[in-house]
């Protein structure tokens, strides 16, 4: 494996890394072969609570968090500001009616409705971007999926403008490679632009790295997909 690429092989063993610290953590990962192949890809299922209004969905678990340290599982790690809590917000300016200037994630519990979305994660190998790549769909426990103005609305506040603006600027709705099932995809194009400075860095301290987790711990947050902070303290040295 390269530096900042990855190759078939190689992404095979950070997901065999990845599965073991996964069941030491109780953390839902599973490998899923794929019948008459020798492909597979890694899935998890999950939860999600949200309030919903007529508008907008808000990832509600963010919505009551303090500010929160999400570890690249590579050697760094970045602060995450989260919005003021809601009673932050009603000792500053009085409560949510008639002000404006609160962050719209906390004004939207007053109006919205609460709901829980289950939220299916794949994880697969492309050959074309020698990146791993991130499905997803999320649907109401009703059965019903969510649309892609949806999902986009789904992503949190905190994170709308990065994955607008920055390398993770895509999510589309695309045919599952392996499954022919419509599911939507972080677009990989960019992988490597936000992933050598930190594969740089935690060879530059001699530290070990697993590419999917340390790739994962970027993208996943920004769907709904948290990744725990234990997984480092896991690492293997074959990592």
């Amino acid at each position: 494996m390269s530096l900042c690429m990855l190759d078939e092989q190689s992404f095979c063993r950070c997901c065999r890394l990845l599965l073991q610290q996964s069941e030491q953590l109780n953390d839902g990962w599973s490998w899923e072969a794929v019948q008459g192949s020798e492909e597979g890809y890694l899935k998890k299922t999950a939860l999600r609570s949200v309030v919903i209004d007529s508008t907008r969905v808000w990832d509600l678990d963010r919505l009551n968090s303090g500010p929160e340290v999400h570890s690249s599982c590579g050697g760094q790690e970045q602060e995450q500001s989260s919005p003021a809590s809601t009673d932050d917000a009603e000792d500053s300016n009085g409560g949510c009616e008639g002000d404006d200037d609160i962050d719209d994630g906390v004004c939207a519990e007053c109006a919205g409705s609460l709901q829980v979305l289950q939220c299916e994660y794949h994880i697969l190998f492309s050959c074309s971007y020698s990146a791993p790549v991130l499905y997803f769909r999320a649907s109401t426990l009703g059965g019903r999926s969510l649309s892609l103005e949806e999902v986009w609305s789904s992503v949190h506040s905190n994170f709308r403008l990065r994955l607008q603006t920055s390398p993770l600027n895509t999510i589309t709705l695309q045919e599952h490679p392996l499954l022919g099932q419509p599911f939507f995809m972080l677009h990989p194009c960019r992988t490597e632009e936000f992933m050598r400075p930190m594969l740089q860095e935690a060879r530059r301290q001699q530290r070990p790295v697993n590419y999917v987790l340390t790739w994962l711990s970027v993208v996943g947050p920004l769907v709904g997909l948290e990744v725990p902070l234990k997984y480092c303290s896991l690492l293997h040295p074959e990592a």
